[in-house]
């Protein structure tokens, strides 16, 4: 019994053993299976990444379309058959060629300079059409000047000429002769001669007939002369005078110490009888008269030069001497 029980323990041993080695052989098999299988199909390429595209450049677009392109996707390391290997050999040189016929990269190179060239045709173009403008644009510019000038002389000249025959009415009235004196004594130098007093006032009658226009008037020192010697002088204030308005001037003409040395013989040794006094005198003087009718660019002057004959007498000091008729105008 004890060896019948051994004997079947021992076959229960041999049986599992034998079991054991088939289910070793089975996996062993699946695995080989498993993995010719997968050397005989085609390995997946990767899931390929997606692209966001946003305004790229040459270069980038260059880069992203031969990464995004499936022909120019990084080539799979195959450890299979040579036949694999020259599928991938076959597959890359087609790729690369219709990469190349694709991708127009040397397009792109030789494509801008022929623009270039068409750029710089259209810039010359420009800048010709720019120069030619600008010439019109100067031309056109002279011109104006040029017309304006003109027309603005012809314009002055006009109302320069209009304004002629507008010259102010001037004339002188009366002069009276206040008083005079004779007394001696001596100049500046020492010199003992008779020396002259004298006072007197002028008045002068001045009219602007003009309608478009008023005067600005001076007037030259007013100077009483016997003969080259001068014995009196007085000045008329600077004035204006509205268009087709008139005024009467009153200026004082005075001498004070002047010396005669002689040179008036009727006054010699006629201080005790000035009464009967009678000397000839010349009243010179010029008034000056300027329009402003544009401005300052349209400027007429009117000269008007005077010379009365008035006589000093002792016995009419203080009344009015008329010098209507008494006056050179010129």
């Amino acid at each position: 019994l004890s060896l019948s029980t051994h004997t079947h323990t021992q076959a229960h041993i041999y049986i599992h053993r034998i079991i054991l080695l088939m289910a070793v052989t089975m996996h062993a098999k699946s695995d080989s299976e498993v993995t010719s299988i997968d050397a005989s199909s085609p390995p997946r390429s990767p899931r390929r990444p997606l692209y966001y595209v946003q305004s790229p450049s040459q270069h980038d677009v260059e880069k992203m379309s031969y990464g995004s392109s499936p022909f120019g996707s990084p080539g799979h390391h195959y450890h299979c058959s040579p036949i694999h290997h020259s599928r991938e050999s076959s597959t890359s040189r087609f790729s690369a060629s219709l990469k190349n016929a694709r991708h127009p990269a040397a397009w792109k190179r030789i494509q801008p300079r022929h623009e270039d060239h068409a750029d710089d045709d259209d810039e010359d173009d420009d800048e010709g059409n720019d120069e030619g403008s600008g010439n019109h644009v100067r031309f056109y510019v002279v011109c104006f000047v040029f017309s304006f000038v003109l027309l603005f002389t012809i314009f002055s000249l006009i109302l320069w000429a209009a304004s002629l025959p507008y010259k102010p009415e001037i004339f002188v009235k009366i002069m009276v002769f206040h008083g005079f004196t004779i007394q001696a004594g001596m100049d500046g130098t020492g010199v003992p001669t008779d020396m002259l007093t004298l006072n007197s006032t002028i008045k002068i009658f001045y009219r602007n007939p003009a309608t478009f226009f008023g005067l600005h008037v001076t007037s030259t020192p007013l100077e009483l002369h016997y003969y080259q010697l001068k014995v009196a002088s007085g000045y008329v204030k600077k004035f204006y005078q509205s268009r087709k308005s008139q005024r009467i001037i009153a200026a004082a003409v005075l001498g004070n110490q002047v010396p005669l040395y002689g040179g008036v013989p009727v006054l010699s040794g006629a201080r005790d009888h000035l009464e009967s006094v009678s000397v000839p005198l010349n009243l010179t003087f010029v008034m000056r008269s300027r329009a402003h009718v544009l401005g300052r660019l349209v400027q007429p002057k009117f000269y008007r030069r005077i010379l009365c004959e008035v006589t000093l007498k002792g016995n009419r000091l203080g009344k009015p001497h008329n010098l209507t008729n008494s006056c050179i105008y010129k």
